[in-house]
């Protein structure tokens, strides 16, 4: 590959030394941040014309326009300095978790004398304790509702003196143990507040074993109302407890269970916390930039990002795999956890192989749900017809996209499906299919597709017919042209579609794409080159959607003909009962199951029929 001269004059100047490197564009983004023990070996082998690289290295290569670095003094000083790099630009190149700065954590407010406690979305120095991240806001607070009835922490701003004459409302509802008028010490609210951190720790052994000590106490002294609030209290940390799922025995390591989902170019990891030996919750993360990376590499990113954030380390991360640089990652985590070692386990067996995969299996659905809900999201759907707009060079962005597939087996039951996405969504409304009546014997997708496209703009021309009657109401399907057609196949396919526009009037008004079922190959009409969109394009994913879409709709449509046939097969046995009166009483009447419960004089009366073959019907349907 051609380097420019001031690339050449950085990479003649680069250190044999630890370190991050940084690559910017043209514009001076920040596109890409790594790391390297040698950091002219590295940044060297990106420009290397036999190195080998995937499609997204080629990619960014081909973006960088500077270069610059940093020299550290060791391995592990480059692997924090990379992460925190990395969250301060977030390069398009890197993988990286998605929308990282919005997640919230639970903050108990340990360092003041009587600790609140509330949602942040930040950890500080500041003598506070912090339980996350969450990955949703709403069940942070869902979760702190739940508490606060187990363990009434204060929320107002009053300065606690314990002298106050009266308490606030919170407390007549048992949300507030009232420190205010001194119905709780500072001891005691304080050993409270002690029970909530260990609860969200998932260390609820001790604290059940204290507050029954302190009920049974209290009854003693028949102190009855006391033992009556621990009661409850108790009561509902142990039904919290019991949905809690026990999977290994109470000295079990402290673990987390990290397991990944991976589709067009965006990750789900999921992730069991368990301890004292429950599973005590869960949580999904999604990355971006994941496109064309190895799973472990993918994890291993992960894991940097995520235990940046977390506000707890735990003894022990199970795997589905071995992740890259596992030893200098250990090495950070090991410092973070106070010199305690942290040990990644790979399970291949038992109840620990069982979690990693069950994590597995919960990435997928979550990744699954996600992606369902992509429609919803007006930004995507901008974005892609923003970029098929560019891509196929349209004056506007394609508001009205058309796709029509061919569906048949052995040339019966043939069908032509037609689907309208609106403003990137489908509008299921205005989907049709159309019975081809013109191919008979061998099956002949181009002359199905001809037929199919010349009654669709013949619609389109009765259309405008009839706008000019003030009585009459177009159908909506046909009575607008389209922005875009995409034809479900290849040069073929898209010659007739050509033909059928040109014989409308309509060639150059409408744009018009093939899209090659194999390669997914883009062909224009009157050109020899085709167009493949960037792989993990939003154009891309919604061209996918809509051919797919368009597919079911015709298999599906296929389906209930062929169906319908199979019934008519019984109508092919009686005398007198040839393939036009079949085909004239199903349209007639829908069904075999009709026209059994038809009388003769109904049967009679159907185009084509006499009395004498209704009655011919009736006496082989009885």
């Amino acid at each position: 590959m051609e380097i420019s001269e001031k690339l050449q004059g950085i990479l003649a100047t680069l250190p044999t030394k630890p370190g991050c490197y940084i690559y910017r564009n043209a514009a001076g983004e920040v596109i890409y941040v790594g790391k390297a023990i040698n950091l002219k070996n590295r940044v060297r082998s990106y420009f290397h014309a036999d190195a080998g690289h995937d499609a997204k290295t080629r990619r960014l290569v081909r973006d960088i326009a500077d270069a610059e670095w940093i020299v550290v003094g060791s391995e592990l000083e480059a692997l924090i300095l990379e992460m925190n790099l990395i969250k301060k630009h977030r390069p398009k190149y890197n993988v990286r978790l998605k929308d990282d700065k919005r997640y919230p954590y639970i903050k108990v407010h340990w360092a003041d004398p009587f600790p609140k406690v509330t949602v942040t979305r930040q950890m500080a120095e500041d003598g506070s304790r912090y339980f996350g991240p969450y990955t949703s806001a709403w069940a942070v607070y869902q979760t702190l509702d739940v508490l606060r009835r187990i363990f009434p922490y204060l929320t107002c701003d009053r300065e606690i003196t314990g002298q106050d004459k009266r308490a606030c409302l919170y407390h007549d509802i048992k949300l507030c143990t009232a420190p205010c008028i001194g119905a709780i010490n500072q001891a005691g609210y304080r050993q409270m507040i002690s029970d909530l951190m260990d609860f969200l720790s998932g260390h609820s052994e001790g604290i059940v074993q204290r507050i029954q000590r302190e009920m049974e106490k209290a009854a003693e002294e028949m102190r009855f109302e006391k033992a009556a609030a621990l009661r409850d209290q108790l009561k509902a940390i142990q039904s919290i407890i019991e949905r809690q799922k026990i999977v290994f025995a109470t000295d079990y390591k402290d673990s987390d269970v990290l397991a990944m989902a991976r589709s067009n170019g965006e990750a789900c990891v999921q992730i069991f916390f368990i301890r004292g030996g429950k599973l005590i919750g869960r949580e999904y993360f999604i990355l971006e930039g994941t496109e064309d990376a190895a799973n472990n590499e993918v994890m291993s990113q992960f894991i940097k990002q995520f235990y940046t954030e977390a506000a707890t380390i735990p003894q022990q991360v199970m795997l589905p795999e071995e992740i890259e640089e596992a030893k200098i990652i250990g090495q950070w985590l090991r410092s973070r956890r106070g010199g305690e070692k942290v040990e990644f386990f790979v399970p291949k067996e038992g109840q620990p192989h069982e979690l990693v995969q069950m994590a597995a299996e919960n990435a997928t659905e979550t990744l699954t749900s996600l992606r369902a809900q992509w429609q919803a999201d007006t930004h995507k759907q901008e974005q892609a017809l923003g970029e098929l707009q560019s891509a196929l060079n349209l004056p506007a962005p394609p508001n009205r996209i058309e796709c029509y597939d061919i569906s048949n087996i052995q040339g019966t039951a043939i069908i032509g499906a037609m689907v309208v996405f609106t403003q990137g969504v489908p509008d299921k409304k205005l989907y049709r299919k159309f019975n081809i009546e013109s191919v008979i014997g061998a099956p002949d997708d181009f002359a199905s597709m001809e037929e199919m496209l010349t009654r669709r703009f013949r619609r389109w021309q009765g259309s405008q017919q009839m706008e000019a009657d003030p009585g009459s109401k177009p159908d909506a399907s046909f009575s607008f042209l389209p922005d875009l057609i995409i034809i479900d196949g290849g040069k073929g396919q898209l010659g007739r579609a050509v033909k059928v526009l040109e014989q409308a009037g309509l060639d150059g008004k409408v744009p018009v794409v093939g899209l090659a079922k194999q390669e997914e190959e883009i062909f224009f009409p009157h050109k020899s080159e085709s167009l493949m969109l960037p792989r993990h394009s939003q154009a891309l994913y919604l061209v996918q959607r809509i051919r797919d879409e368009a597919h079911r709709y015709g298999i599906t449509a296929h389906r209930k003909k062929r169906s319908k046939l199979g019934m008519a097969s019984i109508l092919d046995s009686i005398p007198g009962i040839g393939p036009n009166r079949r085909k004239a009483l199903l349209k007639h009447f829908g069904s075999v199951d009709k026209i059994r419960e038809a009388s003769i004089e109904e049967l009679a009366a159907v185009k084509g029929m006499n009395e004498t073959a209704a009655e011919s019907i009736k006496a082989h349907l009885e």
